[in-house]
């Protein structure tokens, strides 16, 4: 960049210090450039004094691991999340971190709790620093990342995995296992998701393991391309591992189908639903928060218990019965919502579904944007050709 010097502003003494203030300052960046370039401690490496040279320069020897974030949609004691812990934690190059819901919230969507007190309990994960926390993948990924939970601003990678049930298709806007990662993306963070199409009286646990094995080249790829800035962009990849893993076709890059779960309710029988006491002293939330609550809610539960006083219930479970009721009795029907695998024919073989079905790998890019989708499918296929073979 060149400089002028106006001469009707300064004197000539003046723009000659500033001319040996400018050397100066070169000969100082000159030198500090040399320090840089020197090659960094290794991970772990402790300083020790070798000879005299280090009386005279003293070394930054402090290394703080890259942190990787782990969460999950089934809770704080699936057993993929704890067996992805521990491979992660037997690579020793990264800080694991997990914050994951206390219980199941795998079909809880991209829900978060709000006018509720949420419960964060240190659980013990193979040495990891983790928190269970009574709220949907959806907190656990915000409340981790806003750095009211753990000391650190932001991880370099969040994992949602490994999930037990495929996410494909719609299934994917009733997935807690797809929030979490699309939580951190709104957030600005690069994210997995990590599903293994578990299979009913069929897969195992041994199955999650090998899932997680063959996860581990894309985590790793992901990490090392986030560190050098050509991990794509604007997007998280949904991964699907097929229900046979070490026998997968590969990694695919494919685009979300239209495939979902048939939605099934059930009427069901009073003694069938849980009671009310029982709902209540199960919910792990704190008893005097739901008092609370009901405090709250004192003058219109009030008020609707007066009108209704009179009033006998009568409990049925269908909606076929015939017959009309009085203006004294209430009517209380019991349903249970059920998600029924459906098989879909003739799809196309780039879609998620039918790349799982047919034993790859599926990988979908999810956006917040769906207006470049395609760029991004393109970006996602350039970054994974070259990514696996490094």
């Amino acid at each position: 960049m060149a400089t002028t010097v106006r001469n009707n502003f300064m004197t000539q003494s003046l723009i000659t210090n500033l001319q040996q203030v400018l050397v100066s300052r070169s000969d100082a960046l000159e030198e500090g450039k040399k320090i840089h370039e020197q090659p960094p401690t290794p991970a772990g490496a402790h300083c020790s004094g070798t000879g005299a040279a280090d009386a005279d320069v003293e070394e930054d020897c402090s290394y703080t691991k890259p942190v990787v974030l782990v969460t999950n949609g089934e809770g704080i004691e699936s057993p993929g999340l704890t067996l992805l812990v521990q491979a992660l934690l037997r690579d020793a190059r990264f800080d694991i971190h997990v914050c994951a819901p206390q219980s199941d919230r795998s079909v809880s969507g991209h829900s978060v709790t709000t006018r509720e007190t949420l419960a964060a309990c240190s659980v013990e994960i193979s040495g990891a620093t983790a928190f269970q926390v009574t709220g949907t993948p959806a907190d656990c990924v915000s409340l981790a990342l806003s750095g009211a939970l753990f000391s650190w601003s932001k991880p370099v990678l969040v994992i949602s995995g490994v999930n037990r049930g495929s996410s494909c298709g719609h299934n994917m806007f009733y997935s807690g296992a797809v929030a979490g990662p699309r939580e951190a993306l709104i957030c600005g963070v690069p994210s997995l998701c990590i599903s293994f199409n578990w299979k009913k009286d069929v897969s195992c646990e041994s199955d999650l393991k090998d899932a997680v094995d063959v996860s581990l080249p894309l985590i790793h790829a992901a990490l090392r391309d986030i560190e050098k800035g050509t991990f794509p962009k604007n997007c998280f990849l949904n991964i699907e591992i097929p229900s046979s893993p070490l026998t997968n076709k590969g990694f695919k890059v494919t685009r979300q189908s239209l495939w979902r779960s048939s939605l099934s309710w059930q009427a069901v029988s009073a003694n069938r639903h849980p009671s009310v006491g029982g709902h209540f002293m199960s919910n792990q939330q704190s008893l005097g928060i739901k008092l609370a609550q009901l405090s709250r809610d004192a003058s219109a539960a009030g008020a609707a218990r007066r009108l209704n006083s009179q009033r006998k219930n009568v409990e049925i479970e269908s909606v076929g019965i015939a017959g009309k009721f009085s203006s004294q009795q209430t009517v209380k029907k019991y349903f249970r919502l059920e998600f029924v695998e459906k098989e879909q024919e003739d799809v196309d073989e780039d879609l998620d579904y039918r790349a799982l079905e047919d034993g790859f790998v599926a990988i979908t890019p999810l956006s917040l944007n769906p207006n470049n989708w395609f760029e991004i499918q393109s970006s996602v296929s350039n970054w994974l050709a070259v990514a696996l073979c490094q």
